[in-house]
């Protein structure tokens, strides 16, 4: 029992999760920006164009709160076991459904967050580097955006090496101050573009079906935008924890102030960018607005080194969950080979998932609904009900019931809406082009 001990925190000490605790409230507050306020909070004008005011104001607040509910949940769940710390997502899920089970509910979903999430980034990164050099060389050849989402790639290949996840502290603290950067661009360049002469707010698609399937994967580009969740857990991991002062109190502080970036965020983009330009609006707000040329160029680049910051957020915990894996299950020594092998894999194989697939808007909608729902709306009032049994009929089990039954609708519907955005999409699309 004693060596297994010892082997276990001498992994814990190699994993890039848990090797540092050192981190302070603030860390908490700009990881959390970093993992929230993506690419998501560019598609949002989009999403309102599909939803109208009303509904999509609704769902806009809506999804603010109650993520922010769920957020708070797993918060409260890190050390709900006295002197035991819920250090990753799974860890949790096991606890609640039990070792089996937990590990197929939970890890198949984060999964599938994390690495959509770095597959989109690597197409907002190669897409926001191409918008650059065409806003800033009108005269050049023509370059395909394979090449820039190899350019943005080719970043990750080193910065992924950096060993935790307090190690990426500079690079996600750049990125929230971008996220915002970008964001006060966004709304201000578009507010002061002044509502266009040909605004319309009908509904973009001229059939009844068509409205109904955009409403559906509206919903699922609101819910990519509150993707924080998946790393949460892990983001606490770092930060340390005594009896007197456990971990719970700094995360939550950097939470709210995270979340009200997040407000400062969201809620100006999508309103002030579907006012402007109505059901015309883009996919992606920036390529909406042409000029002033250099500020959009300027806008780019800051998306650029955001999503840099964020595709990091979101590859390390793939990268402790991998290393993990070879060093229990499959025999491997801990060591910085193993480490380079499986990292340089991994962005190797996301870029590639980035180049054959580039639907910024389908994407985005279809992970939104089928895998950001379930881990961000559902599963951790699932496990809170499961653990702490709250009285039948009282508020706490009220609100979780209804952040399930929002959250199932979610998974349902959003998926069914971008696959037929996809396939739309899709038609006249040729690879690697």
């Amino acid at each position: 029992m004693g060596e297994a001990s010892t082997n276990a925190k001498d992994l814990d000490d190699w994993l890039p999760i848990t090797k540092s605790r050192s981190a302070k409230w603030w860390y908490s507050a700009f990881h959390n920006v970093t993992a929230m306020v993506g690419a998501g909070v560019l598609g949002l004008p989009y999403a309102m164009a599909q939803l109208g005011w009303g509904p999509g104001a609704a769902v806009l607040v809506l999804s603010w709160f109650i993520t922010l509910y769920t957020l708070w949940q797993m918060v409260e769940m890190h050390e709900m076991v006295p002197g035991k710390r819920f250090d990753r997502y799974h860890e949790l899920g096991q606890y609640a459904f039990g070792e089996k089970l937990g590990l197929w509910i939970v890890v198949p979903q984060q999964l599938m967050v994390e690495i959509g999430v770095n597959i989109v980034y690597m197409i907002t990164g190669g897409k926001s580097l191409k918008k650059i050099h065409d806003l800033l060389c009108t005269g050049c050849k023509p370059i395909k955006t394979t090449y820039f989402i190899v350019i943005f790639a080719s970043v990750h290949f080193v910065l992924s090496h950096l060993p935790s996840f307090n190690s990426i502290t500079g690079v996600s603290l750049a990125a929230a101050a971008m996220s915002l950067s970008y964001s006060t661009i966004a709304w201000a360049a578009s507010a002061h573009k002044g509502v266009q002469p040909d605004v319309d707010y009908s509904p973009k698609a001229s059939t009844t079906t068509g409205n109904v399937f955009d409403f559906f994967s509206a919903m699922g580009n609101v819910a990519f935008a509150y993707a924080g969740h998946n790393v949460v857990l892990e983001i606490q991991a770092t930060i340390p924890s005594t009896p007197q002062m456990p971990s719970k109190k700094p995360m939550w502080k950097g939470v709210i102030v995270a979340y009200i970036v997040v407000a400062l965020c969201y809620f100006p983009v999508s309103l002030i960018g579907y006012w402007v330009f109505g059901n015309g609006v883009q996919d992606n707000i920036l390529m909406s607005l042409e000029k002033p040329v250099w500020l959009v160029a300027v806008a780019n680049m800051f998306v650029v080194v955001h999503v840099i910051g964020s595709y990091q957020i979101f590859a390390i915990p793939v990268f402790d969950m991998l290393e993990s894996f070879f060093v229990t299950k499959m025999d491997f020594k801990p060591s910085g080979f193993l480490r380079f092998i499986i990292r340089n894999a991994y962005v190797a194989l996301t870029m590639f998932l980035g180049i054959s697939f580039p639907f910024f808007g389908g994407l985005l909608s279809f992970f939104g609904g089928f895998a950001f729902a379930p881990t961000t709306y559902f599963l951790p009032c699932i496990m809170w009900l499961v653990i702490y049994k709250p009285k039948r009929f009282s508020l706490s089990w009220f609100a979780n019931w209804f952040c399930i039954i929002v959250g199932i609708a979610l998974m349902i519907l959003a998926p069914i809406g971008a696959l037929r955005q996809i396939i739309l999409e899709a038609k006249d699309y040729k690879f690697f082009s």
